[in-house]
């Protein structure tokens, strides 16, 4: 099997973890599903490393490791595992219509990238495509989703589809640019918990459409 096939259909599990981390019922059932999908990015890393002989992926890898398959799961389990609303667990669609939707996504961003023809990627276009569907998916989660820790999970998945894009189109970026890449959702992450534990102990809500307090 070659790097490009194995990062190929890497890239397709990403998507049914999406999938996952968007359906799980727990915030922590998430965060497990969050983790495997940055393994999953975390491998892609690797193989893309031995394929394109690129040093700089290889660093990308092990940071991304660190930040995104530890500290970061264990930063939204440790804010969130006493955050719990019923009410908020509602969706604007259904997950059948949700896995529909992202066959759609990933069929439509097929035709977007099919065009490209830069070499380093002629082969890996099914992963580039995902890449971009991936990032749309997450818009879709914090778009659909009314429970703000969903929301959180549609950021850090959106954020994965980028990090894929990068890895495939800018793996010569210098080593610095690559850990200050793979580190930012570390940040983002944090802000986002404070806030999600804040609102929930002010208004003992996690759905959006209940915060009207914060308006005006």
């Amino acid at each position: 099997m070659t790097g490009a096939l194995i990062v190929n259909n890497l890239a397709g599990l990403m998507m049914i973890t999406s999938l996952l981390v968007i359906g799980a019922k727990k915030p922590i059932a998430s965060c497990w599903f969050y983790a495997l999908q940055s393994f999953v990015l975390v491998m892609i890393f690797v193989t893309l490393a031995n394929t394109l002989d690129a040093h700089q992926l290889t660093i990308w890898a092990i940071t991304a490791f660190f930040t995104k398959v530890l500290l970061v799961p264990l930063i939204l389990g440790f804010a969130f595992r006493k955050l719990s609303d019923p009410s908020a667990n509602i969706s604007v669609i259904s997950p059948a219509l949700l896995m529909l939707l992202a066959a759609v996504i990933v069929i439509l961003s097929w035709f977007v990238v099919e065009p490209i023809q830069i070499p380093m990627v002629v082969d890996l276009k099914p992963a580039l495509a995902v890449s971009l569907g991936h990032f749309m998916l997450g818009l879709l989660c914090i778009v659909t989703q009314r429970n703000i820790l969903k929301q959180a999970f549609g950021y850090c998945l959106m954020e994965n589809g980028s990090h894929l894009t990068l890895a495939l189109l800018a793996w010569r970026a210098p080593e610095l640019v690559e850990i200050g890449i793979a580190t930012d959702a570390i940040f983002a992450v944090i802000v986002m918990a404070v806030l999600a534990r804040k609102i929930y102990r002010t208004l003992n809500t996690l759905n959006v459409d209940q915060l009207t307090a914060l308006k005006g």
